[in-house]
């Protein structure tokens, strides 16, 4: 094994050292740079005077068009056999992808105007493989030269799949007198490898909207390849189904629509991959619970949302079931023991920097019975305060170190008020037929007189009564009264309608 090492380093001594990389062949869209060595050696020697890298790996901006394009139009003002063209790119050639073959636009001309395309160019227009001194070279998602990393579904270098997720489903025509047309599926924003099949008489119509608010229609009247909203459809016509792709991702909300046209039903099969735009985050730790002498913290999750990178409410990440919640952790911290002067262990209702959420709750609303048991009820909110003073709403785990406060409480336990009904009067008169009176009082609890009795369930104050003694008298004089006070008595209690709460 000695030898060996030895011969390669001499092999390696044969070499000058690396020189420094050359600028790039192309600005953006990926390209290639090189990299010289000289052989001192007046022998042979082993291995590769250069090497390659690729660079510039920006997205090239819309307007400047496809490289083997511009390679193809660099050649519209020389004669070719006499005679100018206007040459087209002649993509994906299975025999020499790398070199530069062209059409004539108009013709059926195709010739190779170059034995090589230049470095960078892409072999094939659906890859990232690029050409480099005239042969097609392996580039990875990674851009690295080489390398057989892939996106997986969701577009992720070198993903696992758990960033988006398969939608599919079948959609059926229902026919009605009064509908023209109906919503087949709407597909989000930066949604990939969109197919739709449509079978039967119906068409299909696109809409979009930006995330500006911006909103389009295309009707898909022909087959094709349309731009819509930058994004490449694919679409095909036949007279009894239509095919619609998008390999994405989408830069707009797209909705699929269907234009009835015949009196048979259409079915729509779909299926696409559709990010996870809403994902758990891990926290950080919370400031700790004490200040010395132990205390703990924990972390949380919050719901990201990806597409406007700020955090939303829980509930959309419960919507996607692929999305698993992160426990929250938990560890001590600060377990310095406290300094002996102060004799207890302080606890840090707010950091200097980071203030520790707190809840906080609304007055309690009015009881929900006045008597017999009733409820009140109040909400809670996780708030935050910060060095000024100033308090704003955060998301409610931030408190979750803290018992939640209670948001519903029993109120006016006490039994209700209930009348009490006194003993009767005499009979207004001394013989014959009359009447007589009674006091009825509501009476709380606490055998206090007081209002709020039911007037349905109030018992009677007055009623008629005999008197056993007949009545002999001349005709023309009337029964002969009580005297005062009971007939004064009874006309103020007759009197008394109204109720009121203080007692009377």
């Amino acid at each position: 094994s000695s030898r060996t090492a030895r011969s390669e380093e001499d092999q390696d001594s044969l070499w000058d050292a690396w020189g420094s990389w050359s600028e790039c062949s192309r600005t953006c869209g990926g390209g290639a740079s090189y990299s010289l060595r000289r052989c001192l050696s007046s022998k042979t020697c082993e291995g590769r005077n250069i090497r390659y890298r690729t660079c510039s790996n920006v997205d090239c901006p819309p307007e400047t068009g496809d490289f083997r394009a511009q390679q193809c139009s660099a050649h519209n003002d020389v004669k070719y056999q006499g005679q100018f063209y206007e040459w087209l790119p002649v993509s994906n050639d299975p025999d020499n992808p790398c070199s530069l073959k062209c059409q004539a636009r108009g013709t059926t001309l195709v010739v190779e105007l170059a034995p090589k395309v230049l470095d960078g160019t892409r072999c094939y227009t659906e890859s990232l493989d690029m050409c480099i001194s005239g042969l097609c070279q392996i580039v990875g998602c990674d851009h690295q030269l080489g390398s057989t990393v892939k996106e997986d579904n969701c577009g992720i270098c070198n993903g696992d799949g758990s960033t988006c997720r398969l939608v599919r489903g079948q959609y059926k025509s229902q026919l009605s007198a009064n509908k023209l047309d109906d919503t087949v599926v709407a597909i989000p924003y930066g949604s990939r490898q969109v197919r739709l099949v449509l079978k039967g008489p119906d068409h299909l119509y696109l809409e979009t909207k930006t995330l500006h608010g911006v909103k389009s229609e295309n009707s898909l009247s022909t087959t094709g390849f349309f731009l819509v909203e930058n994004s490449s459809i694919d679409f095909q016509k036949f007279p009894d189904k239509e095919i619609l792709r998008i390999s994405g991702p989408l830069t707009a909300d797209f909705t699929i629509k269907i234009h009835y046209a015949g009196a048979a039903d259409s079915s729509v099969q779909f299926i696409f991959y559709q990010p996870i735009i809403h994902r758990w985050r891990e926290t950080d730790f919370f400031p700790c619970s004490a200040s010395c002498g132990g205390g703990y913290q924990l972390t949380s999750a919050e719901c990201f949302d990806l597409r406007s990178n700020r955090v939303v409410a829980d509930q959309y990440c419960h919507y996607y079931p692929e999305n698993i919640k992160p426990k929250p952790k938990l560890q001590e911290c600060n377990l310095d023991p406290c300094p002996a002067s102060d004799g207890y262990k302080q606890i840090m209702p707010y950091d200097l920097y980071h203030p520790l959420p707190r809840w906080e709750s609304t007055p309690w609303t009015a009881c929900s019975s006045s008597c017999g048991g009733g409820i009140q009820s109040r909400s809670i909110s996780c708030v935050e305060e910060d060095i000024q003073g100033l308090i704003s709403p955060v998301e409610e785990w931030k408190c979750m170190y803290t018992p939640k406060m209670p948001i519903v409480q029993p109120c006016n336990v006490f039994d209700c008020p209930k009348w009490l009904a006194q003993e009767w009067s005499p009979c207004t008169v001394t013989c014959g037929q009359g009447l007589r009176y009674r006091v009825v009082l509501c009476i709380d609890h606490r055998g206090m007189h007081t209002g709020g009795c039911s007037p349905k369930t109030k018992p009677h104050i007055k009623e008629e009564c005999i008197v056993s003694t007949p009545c002999y008298k001349p005709k023309e004089k009337l029964p002969m009264e009580a005297k005062l006070p009971w007939y004064k008595q009874a006309q103020e209690l007759e009197e008394g309608t109204a109720i009121s709460e203080e007692p009377s």
